[in-house]
């Protein structure tokens, strides 16, 4: 009864602090619901009329984290998918053209550096590092805070590709504004990451149809008896402007099957510690049946879907 009330107590305080900090923005100016997110890049080094940068925020409820308190990892990637869509959006929006939306094409390695608990308010930061001719960088930071103590923790840092999809035609990638970059070096930089994601894209592309199969009957303490999978039919606000999935959503249910499989093979609490690199290819279009496959402990997550209407393009990036 004590942690109920206590969370209770935590979630109240933190749903006026975070609305205040959203309708206000005085928590990040004056520094009193932010940490500093990077020392080496500031606000200045990159410059677009306000259309880089963006911070959001919400309370950690119940139905975020699993029994222990500990927030779902799918909870926390679905947030810093939502702040990137929103930055690369709103960015390839910028100028005068042919209207869009961003979709996620790429995410790369992310490490859950803390946990976060039921009542913490989430900061999530995001920003736009660099621009090619059809992609978006953004790095996203998100930091907890606990609002009875005022303690600050990095929990995540991520960095996420997107290519802009026109409205009037899906499979149509249109170009992207330019950002200006205050020093050179930044953009020369950006433009190599750019040039290894593009490859490790390819790679995987090659390697799209090596899908582990599941065993009937494993034998018990195997590694395919801790498999599982989730099937999930997609509904509207799963999707996008488009119709088609966010890919948060997607991450969400890949970290689910993934917590399911690893609890059921450690018999204990678990957290999500590391996300490898995900590659998205293809679009998921709502009304479809959505799978994910998880086939053992020791190996990455594979999502898969099967359309009940004809199959989507691939997506570029």
């Amino acid at each position: 009864m004590k942690l109920f009330a206590r969370t209770l107590r935590l979630w109240e305080v933190g749903r006026q602090v975070a609305s205040w900090s959203l309708e206000t923005g005085q928590g990040l100016r004056e520094g009193r619901h932010w940490a500093p997110m990077r020392a080496v890049r500031t606000r200045a080094d990159l410059q677009m009329s306000g259309h880089c940068i963006i911070a959001m925020g919400r309370i950690m409820r119940p139905d975020d984290a699993n029994v222990a308190g500990n927030v779902h990892g799918g909870t926390i990637l679905k947030m810093i998918e939502e702040a990137g869509a929103i930055i690369s959006t709103r960015h390839c929006n910028s100028q005068n053209g042919e209207r869009c939306v961003a979709a996620l094409a790429r995410v790369e390695r992310t490490d859950f550096l803390s946990p976060m608990c039921i009542g913490e308010v989430a900061h999530v930061s995001a920003e736009i590092t660099y621009t090619s001719k059809h992609s978006v960088e953004v790095q996203v930071h998100v930091m907890s805070e606990n609002i009875l103590t005022g303690t600050k923790k990095l929990t995540n840092k991520a960095t996420l590709w997107y290519v802009p999809l026109s409205l009037k035609n899906v499979d149509k990638v249109l170009e992207v504004p330019p950002i200006v970059y205050s020093r050179q070096e930044l953009e020369e930089e950006g433009r190599k990451r750019y040039e290894a994601q593009k490859l490790q894209r390819m790679e995987t592309t090659w390697r799209n149809g090596d899908m582990v199969q599941p065993v009937a009957n494993p034998e018990p303490n195997t590694v395919s008896y801790s498999q599982s999978s989730l099937i999930h039919l997609v509904g509207p606000s799963d999707c996008t402007l488009h119709g088609f999935v966010h890919g948060g959503v997607t991450m969400k249910l890949m970290d689910e099957v993934a917590g399911i499989v690893a609890a059921r093979h450690c018999k204990t609490n678990i957290v999500t510690a590391s996300v490898d690199a995900i590659n998205f290819h293809d679009k998921i279009r709502k009304e479809m049946a959505m799978s994910a496959l998880k086939p053992s402990v020791s190996m990455k997550v594979n999502a898969d879907w099967s359309s009940l209407a004809a199959s989507s393009p691939s997506l570029d990036a």
